[in-house]
C-alpha cells in the first residue's frame, strides 16, 4: 500500500503537489517502481533492510540517506530513505508511531521530510519507553509474587509449583521483549547520530535540537533497559533456584522414605525365610516380636532424621 502526503493539501494520496512523505506499507513491485520513477529513489528490498551490518543499515548517496532498523516487538524491519525533498518509509508491519504522525500531516502540522522523520523517531522512542515502563511493572509484579511471605509459606504445594512456572514464563517473555527493544533502541541511536552528522547542512536548528533530545532520551532508555535486563536475570536465577529447591525437597523425601523402608524390608525378608531350624519359627511370641522389630526399624530412623533436622 502506498500513501503519499503532499505539501499543498496535506491529504494522503494527493496528486496535486509533489509529496514530501511517501509511506510504503507491504509495498508491491509496481508501487516500488512507481516511487523510483517519480522520485528517482531506489527503494531497497526487504532482504536489504534486514541486514545487520552497519554499512547496510546506514549509508548515504549524496544527500539521500538510507536508514534501516529492527522494530521493538515485530519481526520486521523499518526503512527510511531521507532527503531534503522527500521521506520514503518502508515497513512490513503496523508501527504505532505512524498513525498519529499521519493525522498531524493531514492537519498540516508537519510539512517537510525532515519534520516528519523527526516526528516518527519521537513516536518510536515514546513507544519503546512505554514498553519499558510496562515491562518494569510486570517484573515488579513477578518479583512481589516470588518473594512474598505467602508464596514462601506455600512453597512445596501444587499451587506454588504452578505459580513458579507462570513466573518463569513471565520472566522469559519479558527477557525476549527486552532483547527486541534493545535492538530497536540501539538502531535508533545509530540512525539519529548518522542523520545529525550527514544531514547537518540541510536540517533546521529546531530539527537538530529535536533529534538531539531524542538521542539523549535514548541514552537514558538504554541504561534503563540494562537495569531491567539485570533484574530479569536476577529473577530468572531466583525462580530457577526455588524450583531446584522444591525438586531437592522432593528427592530428599523420597530418599528418606527409601532409607526408612530398608530395615523393615530386611527384617521381614529375614523372618519370611522358611528354613527348618529357625529358632523363632515355633516361638509363641515370634509374630509380635517381628512386628515390634519392624515398627522400631521404621521409627528409629525417622527420629534420627528429625533430630538431625533433615525432615
Amino acid at each position: 500500500m502506498l500513501n503519499a502526503h503532499s505539501a499543498k493539501s496535506g491529504d494522503a494520496g494527493s496528486q496535486s503537489a509533489k509529496p514530501f512523505w511517501v509511506d510504503l506499507f507491504n509495498p508491491t513491485a509496481d508501487e516500488i517502481a512507481r516511487v523510483a520513477a517519480e522520485s528517482g529513489i531506489q527503494v531497497p528490498p526487504r532482504e536489504s533492510l534486514q541486514e545487520i551490518e552497519t554499512s547496510s543499515r546506514l549509508r548515504a548517496d549524496g544527500q539521500v540517506l538510507y536508514l534501516s532498523m529492527p522494530l521493538a516487538l515485530q519481526d520486521a524491519p523499518l526503512g527510511f530513505i531521507l532527503s531534503p525533498q522527500v521521506l520514503v518509509t518502508v515497513r512490513y508491519s503496523e508501527v504505532y508511531a505512524f498513525a498519529p504522525v499521519q493525522t498531524c500531516v493531514t492537519k498540516g502540522l508537519y510539512t517537510g521530510s525532515a519534520a516528519v522523520f523527526a516526528a516518527l523517531i519521537d513516536g518510536i522512542v515514546d513507544f519503546d519507553a512505554d514498553r519499558l515502563e510496562k515491562l518494569s511493572s510486570d517484573l515488579a509484579a513477578v518479583s512481589a509474587r516470588a518473594f512474598s511471605p505467602q508464596s514462601t509459606s506455600r512453597r512445596g504445594s501444587k499451587h506454588a509449583s504452578g505459580a513458579l512456572r507462570e513466573s518463569l514464563n513471565a520472566v522469559g517473555t519479558a527477557g525476549d521483549q527486552l532483547s527486541r527493544i534493545r535492538e530497536s533502541l540501539l538502531g535508533l541511536q545509530r540512525i539519529i547520530g548518522f542523520v545529525l552528522k550527514m544531514a547537518a547542512d540541510w536540517l533546521s536548528a529546531e530539527q537538530k535540537t529535536h533529534l538531539s533530545t531524542a538521542q539523549q532520551d535514548l541514552t537514558s532508555l538504554v541504561d534503563f533497559e540494562a537495569h531491567l535486563s539485570g533484574k530479569t536475570q536476577f529473577l530468572l536465577d531466583a525462580i530457577l533456584g526455588f524450583i531446584n529447591t522444591e525438586q531437592n525437597d522432593i528427592f530428599k523425601v523420597l530418599t528418606i522414605v527409601s532409607v526408612v523402608g530398608i530395615p523393615p524390608t530386611l527384617i521381614a525378608s529375614m523372618y519370611g525365610m522358611n528354613f527348618r531350624n529357625m529358632p523363632e519359627l515355633s516361638w509363641r511370641f515370634g509374630y509380635p516380636y517381628g512386628l515390634t522389630l519392624i515398627a522400631l526399624s521404621i521409627l528409629l530412623p525417622i527420629l534420627w532424621f528429625k533430630r538431625r533436622g533433615w525432615w
